[in-house]
């Protein structure tokens, strides 16, 4: 049962993630690129933050998917602003929020189950 979880969150984190990075990607630079600071500049604001933790999540590691939560909350803040000073590009800011929000919570619930499951293994070897 802790398994068929695990996994449900570990695929949750991993789709949102990458939807995330493609979305920005996307909004950056397809559908509504900055009319006030250069394309490179802000992919380097955006997107490379969302790069440093992927290797982790690849690999299944507590910890990183602990960090990447709060990385989420940025991206949310970002997606949130937007959506209020921003009218006509309302429904990338929303799909950002959601998308930030499921990182979030499925990083959150994967480094919890994780946790606990190493817990138990390291309580039960050293018994």
């Amino acid at each position: 049962m802790n398994n068929n979880r695990q996994h449900f969150y570990r695929v949750a984190a991993l789709s949102s993630y990458f939807a995330l990075l493609f979305h920005l990607l996307l909004w950056i630079i397809w559908l509504g690129p900055s009319l006030y600071f250069p394309t490179a500049m802000v992919l380097i604001v955006m997107v490379v933050p969302l790069i440093f933790p992927l290797r982790g999540l690849l690999h299944g590691r507590a910890y990183t998917h602990a960090w990447t939560g709060f990385l989420a909350i940025l991206y949310f803040v970002h997606g949130v602003g937007d959506f209020v000073v921003n009218p006509p590009e309302r429904l990338y800011s929303g799909i950002e929020v959601v998308l930030s929000l499921t990182l979030f919570f499925s990083c959150a619930f994967y480094a919890r189950i994780t946790g606990k499951q190493q817990q138990a293994e390291a309580e039960s070897e050293s018994e």
